[in-house]
């Protein structure tokens, strides 16, 4: 079976033309009623794989203008007419910075956002001003990631979006050196840590069951507003929208409309993402509004994301000057820089909770439909809450004001990480939980033998009796019947000295409960779905297999007690597009420092094989079991591993 090639790439855009802005001051959009349908594209590959991101912006192809007109104003929204439509009058103060977080580099960020505020008359956001920072994922000004033109059109549309709604605010952006969870993760935490209380990420992907381990490590900042987009794919959910922690951002059709007072008219967008996430808790103030999703729903507000009514961006750094844009890469920075423009967030408030609180300061969107679902409130919008538009936009900044929905937030169960211990030996952890309303109730599902949990503390204790690897699902339940989880592995050891060699003692083994306890390069372990089966179960580990020169890792340090004879089996199944005699790409298998195998595109089969290496000789010693494949620089060749297990006897 040929793998799914699974390189995150970016669809290059035009040459690149450095354009002098305009000399015109503030200018007005023109209207944008468009009748039929632009041709559109979006600007990074849709297709990554676990653990990996893309960005949501969509640029229309047909209304890229390299030149313009003296005082001609650019195709799309500008400020004026954005500010308009959701009823914004402040410009916001100085004080505030809304964090753009994305991956990669656009070299042209600062000089294009100054063609943009000068051409819109909006005051100048620069480096020398103090206005506008570009830094890592670390923090720092230097190095920056690598150069990508995909990424470097949501970028210009990020910045652009803050510029239109918080004109006065300053800009903060983040990149990360590439689009994988854990990197966009640690730019957002770097954006908090920098001072940012307004934090936008226009990006994302499918949920893989890390989900409650990423909220606990990226997303929980009490204080801050975080906002993601749903995605445009249409009904589907997308992770970090579904995040416990952040504003998930659907989308609008935003049209000009002669009826009321408003002049704006909205409708659902047939791409805003919406769904009911499979692993993250439905938040307390969730509970009876979102009643047909019994975890946590997306979205909670939208903005326009249309690109077929979409805003105008000046991007040269694969772009050729103006464009248009759409997608929820919009709407993420509009709600981002509306709650700039409300005011800072309550010190310990969760502000996603501020819309439910509020909700009749919101344009509500009631037509429109993002596809087909079992639930029709989950993809066509209505009265009241729906899953493509949330609550609905906003009329003005009253809706993401501090005040009558900071609440405690969501519960949140803290993962612990992988555990371990000794047959014999009493060991013991302690549960910890925030959020929601105390005292929380404590349960747990497969404890290894000899250990039990205090419902009432938190506190697991015992001595373990058998030797293996249990995957531990704790539950905390607060007093207003709020639940949320966390999973962990726990390994338990055979007694050494030659007594008690038996049993299983890698953990994870078949990669069904995350990440830990093993170390790999990002996104190596896998759900089945992304274009590879499991040999069982849904997880595997996937190294490899980009068509492009890659070097991915898998490995677990794990103690073979001494008089043990051991032995290290695990199922293999290799993919490749390379053909011939002649190894290209290859993996390497050891225990410690020992070699055990080497395998290569030349081994390729049609299915799984079950590999076994006597490693009794490494008795006594703990050891690293670890995995290493190389790629490459054309044609992928995929090694696939499953149900690893390290046997004592």
């Amino acid at each position: 079976m040929r793998s799914v090639k699974r390189r995150l790439f970016s669809i290059a855009g035009l040459a690149a033309v450095v354009l002098a802005a305009p000399a015109a001051p503030a200018l007005a959009s023109p209207q944008v009623n468009q009748p039929a349908a632009h041709p559109t594209a979006n600007v990074c590959s849709q297709v990554v794989k676990p653990g990996m991101a893309t960005c949501f912006a969509i640029r229309q192809t047909d209304t890229m203008q390299a030149h313009l007109a003296p005082n001609a104003a650019p195709s799309g929204y500008g400020p004026a007419d954005l500010r308009s439509a959701y009823s914004l009058t402040s410009s916001g103060s100085a004080s505030a910075t809304v964090a753009i977080v994305d991956s990669n580099d656009d070299p042209a960020a600062e000089s294009d956002l100054a063609s943009y505020r000068s051409t819109y008359g909006l005051p100048a956001c620069t480096t020398a001003n103090g206005c506008f920072k570009k830094v890592n994922e670390n923090g720092q000004t230097s190095p920056l990631p690598t150069a990508d033109s995909g990424w470097a059109g949501e970028i210009s549309l990020d910045v652009d979006m803050v510029s239109a709604i918080c004109p006065n605010c300053h800009i903060l952006l983040v990149e990360a050196s590439q689009p994988s969870t854990a990197d966009l993760g640690t730019a957002v935490n770097t954006a908090v840590s920098l001072g940012a209380k307004y934090v936008s990420n226009s990006y994302g992907g499918s949920e893989d069951g890390t989900e409650n381990t990423s909220d606990s490590s990226y997303f929980h900042h009490p204080g801050v507003a975080i906002t993601a987009s749903t995605g445009d794919s249409g009904y589907g959910i997308s992770y970090p929208a579904s995040s416990a922690y952040v504003t998930a951002v659907g989308g609008t059709s935003l049209n000009h409309s002669g009826g009321g007072t408003r002049g704006w008219s909205e409708t659902a967008w047939s791409g805003s993402g919406s769904g009911c996430s499979s692993d993250v808790a439905k938040p307390a103030v969730q509970n009876g509004v979102t009643t047909n999703c019994a975890n946590r729903a997306n979205a909670d507000v939208s903005a326009v994301a249309d690109p077929n009514t979409g805003v105008a961006v000046y991007q040269t750094y694969g772009g050729s000057g103006w464009a248009v844009y759409g997608g929820t890469s919009a709407s993420s920075p509009i709600i981002a820089s509306v709650y700039a423009l409300a005011g800072t967030p309550g010190a310990s408030d969760t502000p996603n909770t501020y819309p439910y609180a509020h909700t009749g300061n919101l344009y509500d969107v009631t037509s429109g439909s993002n596809g087909s679902c079992s639930v029709s409130v989950l993809c066509n919008s209505g009265s009241g809450w729906d899953g493509p538009t949330g609550l609905g936009t906003p009329n003005g900044t009253a809706a993401f004001t501090a005040g009558g929905g900071g609440g405690p937030g969501p519960v949140s169960v803290s993962n612990p990480g992988s555990q371990s211990g000794t047959v014999g030996t009493a060991t013991s952890l302690t549960l910890s939980a925030s959020g929601g309303t105390s005292p929380y109730t404590w349960t747990a599902t497969g404890l290894p033998a000899g250990l039990t949990l205090n419902a009432s503390t938190g506190v697991i204790s015992g001595t373990p009796t058998t030797a293996g690897t249990s995957s531990v699902t704790a539950t905390a339940k607060d007093s207003a019947n709020a639940t949320a989880s966390a999973s962990f592995s726990w390994t338990i050891s055979p007694t050494g000295g030659g007594g008690g060699c038996s049993g299983q003692v890698l953990g994870n083994a078949g990669f069904e409960t995350g990440t830990t306890p093993w170390t790999q390069t990002s996104g190596v372990i896998s759900n089945a779905s992304a274009g590879e089966a499991a040999h069982s179960g849904s997880y595997l580990a996937w190294l490899n297999g980009y068509g492009s020169t890659h070097t991915d890792s898998l490995s677990q340090s794990v103690k073979i007690p001494s008089g043990c004879h051991a032995s290290l089996t695990f199922w293999l199944h290799i993919d490749t597009a390379e053909s011939g005699s002649t190894a290209y790409d290859k993996l390497t298998v050891k225990a410690g420092t020992t070699t055990l195998a080497t395998y290569s595109n030349v081994n390729a089969n049609t299915g799984f094989a079950q590999k076994t290496f006597d490693v009794s000789s490494l008795a006594g010693q703990t050891v690293t079991v670890g995995f290493s494949g190389t790629e490459d620089s054309s044609l992928q060749t995929s090694f696939v591993l499953d149900d690893t297990a390290l046997t004592l006897s």
